[in-house]
C-alpha cells in the first residue's frame, strides 16, 4: 500500500492495535446517528424544516423524494450534513413551503423514510449547520479481552481520538484522489477531489504528529481551538494553564486545510505543516488558485460521554457504544482505536455519505 493509501484507509492509531475484532453494521439498526442542529425551528418563513429518519436509504435519494411528495425542485432541498446509508438515523432537510401547513409533511413516508415532524422556518437549511451527531453502535460477537476494551474505552474517554478524515471523504476505491495516480478530476466531482485533497494533507500531519506523541498537546506557534466551536488562536508558548485545559479536552491542538492564505502558524510548526503539504505536489498544485481560504481542524475529536454496555444477548460478547461527536468527525474513527471489522463487508464504506 502506498504512504497516501495508509493516510487514506489505515493512518497510524494513537493507542496501538486494536483490541479485538467484531461484526459491525449485521443490521441497520445496530448503527444508529441522531443529528443535532443546535438551534430550534423559528415557527414562522418561507421554508418547512423537517426532521426525517431513514433506513437503508442515503440522504441525496431521500432529498429527491421529499421534493417529489412537497411539489418542489431537488435542488430547493437542503440538508445540513450526510449521514449513513447502512444505518438508521434522523436527519434535518428544508424545502420551500410554497402555501403548504407543516401537518400536510408531517407523516409523510415512502420505503426506508418517514417524515416525523415539520415547522415553518425562515430559511433554507445551509450545508454544515449542525452542532453534532449522537451514535448508538452495537458491535456483535466481540472477540477479543472485554476488560481490554473496556480499558480502551475509558482511554478514549480521557484522552480524545485523533480527528482523521474518514476513507468515505476519499470516495469508492480512493477515487477522489485519483490524481495521485496520474489521473485527471472530473469537472462534475472537482469539489470532492479538492475536499479530498485538502483532507489527505491535513492527515497526513496528523499521522506524523501521532508518531511524534504530540497529536494532544499543544507546542508553541500552532493554533489552539476551542472545543465545539470553530474559534482559534494562536499559541505563543506553552504554560501550565493551557496544558491543563489541553489535558481536560477543552482545548484541541489543530492542522491545516490547506488552501490560499497564512495558515495562522508560525516557527517549527509553520515550517513542519508546509514540509509536510510539499510531500504531495499534485495535490498542492491542483488545490493552488481553486480559490479556497486556508483553515484550520482540529487534530484531536473528544468523547467524554463515551459509554460501553454489554448486552445479555450474544452470550455476553455483544456490546453497545454510545457517544457524540461534533459536526465533520467520523464515527468510524473513534471505533478504529478500540477494534477491527470481522469481516471485509463490515468494513465497507458508503462513498457518498460522512457524518456532516
Amino acid at each position: 500500500m502506498a504512504d497516501w493509501q495508509a493516510l487514506a484507509l489505515d493512518p497510524p492509531r494513537a493507542f496501538g492495535p486494536p483490541v479485538g475484532s467484531a461484526r459491525l453494521r449485521s443490521v441497520p439498526e445496530d448503527f444508529q446517528v441522531d443529528e443535532r442542529l443546535g438551534f430550534e425551528p423559528s415557527g414562522a418563513g418561507e421554508h418547512l424544516l423537517v426532521r426525517v429518519r431513514k433506513r437503508g436509504a442515503n440522504t441525496a435519494w431521500v432529498a429527491r423524494e421529499l421534493a417529489r411528495v412537497a411539489g418542489v425542485r431537488p435542488h430547493d432541498v437542503g440538508y445540513a450534513g450526510l449521514k449513513d446509508r447502512h444505518a438508521v438515523t434522523t436527519q434535518w432537510f428544508s424545502l420551500p413551503a410554497r402555501r403548504q401547513e407543516p401537518a400536510a409533511l408531517a407523516g409523510a413516508h415512502g420505503e426506508g423514510w418517514e417524515v416525523l415532524e415539520a415547522h415553518a422556518h425562515r430559511r433554507k437549511l445551509p450545508r454544515g449547520a449542525l452542532a453534532g451527531n449522537d451514535f448508538r453502535i452495537v458491535l456483535r460477537g466481540f472477540d477479543g479481552d472485554r476488560e481490554a476494551l473496556e480499558r480502551r474505552v475509558e482511554k478514549l474517554r480521557q484522552h480524545g481520538v485523533p480527528n482523521y478524515f474518514g476513507p468515505q471523504r476519499f470516495g469508492r476505491d480512493l477515487a477522489n484522489l485519483a490524481v495521485l495516480r496520474g489521473g485527471v478530476p472530473s469537472r462534475d466531482g472537482r469539489g470532492f477531489v479538492l475536499s479530498a485533497a485538502r483532507s489527505l494533507i491535513f492527515n497526513a500531519v496528523l499521522a506524523e504528529r501521532v508518531r511524534e506523541g504530540t497529536w494532544n498537546r499543544l507546542l508553541a506557534g500552532e493554533r489552539a481551538n476551542l472545543d465545539g466551536r470553530n474559534s482559534n488562536f494562536l499559541v505563543e508558548a506553552s504554560d501550565t494553564i493551557l496544558e491543563q485545559r489541553t489535558a481536560a479536552l477543552d482545548l484541541h491542538p489543530t492542522g491545516p486545510l490547506w488552501g490560499e492564505g497564512d495558515s495562522g502558524t508560525r516557527g517549527a510548526v509553520a515550517v513542519f505543516e508546509q514540509g509536510i503539504a510539499e510531500r504531495f505536489p499534485a495535490l498542492t498544485d491542483l488545490l493552488r488558485g481553486a480559490g479556497l481560504e486556508a483553515a484550520r481542524r482540529p487534530l484531536r475529536m473528544a468523547v467524554p460521554d463515551l459509554t460501553l454496555a454489554w448486552l445479555p444477548e450474544g452470550e455476553g460478547r455483544d456490546c453497545e457504544l454510545r457517544f457524540s461527536l461534533r459536526a465533520g468527525s467520523f464515527a468510524t474513527v473513534a471505533l478504529r482505536e478500540l477494534m477491527v471489522p470481522s469481516s471485509a463487508g463490515d468494513a465497507a464504506v458508503d462513498a457518498e455519505e460522512e457524518h456532516g
